[in-house]
C-alpha cells in the first residue's frame, strides 16, 4: 500500500466525519431557529396586549383626568 493512498483513506475519513457533524449541526441550527420564531412570536402576542391594555387605561384616565381639571377648577371658582 502506497502512502499516497494512506493519505486518501485518512482525508475521506475525516471528510465523513465533518459531513456527518455538518448536518448534525445543521438539523440543530433549525430547531434553535424554529424556537426562537416561536418565542418572537409569543413575545409580539405579549407585547400587542400590553399595547390593547394600556390604550384601554388611556380611554379611562383621559375623561378621569379631565373631570379631576373641572372638579378643582370648580372648587377655585367657588373660593
Amino acid at each position: 500500500m502506497d502512502w499516497a493512498q494512506v493519505l486518501v483513506i485518512i482525508l475521506a475519513v475525516f471528510l465523513a466525519i465533518f459531513l456527518v457533524l455538518a448536518i448534525i449541526l445543521t438539523t440543530l441550527l433549525i430547531k434553535v431557529t424554529r424556537q426562537i420564531k416561536s418565542v418572537t412570536a409569543t413575545a409580539e402576542r405579549t407585547a400587542q396586549k400590553f399595547e390593547s391594555a394600556a390604550e384601554s387605561a388611556a380611554r379611562f384616565a383621559t375623561p378621569f383626568a379631565i373631570g379631576k381639571m373641572v372638579k378643582s377648577f370648580l372648587s377655585k371658582s367657588k373660593k
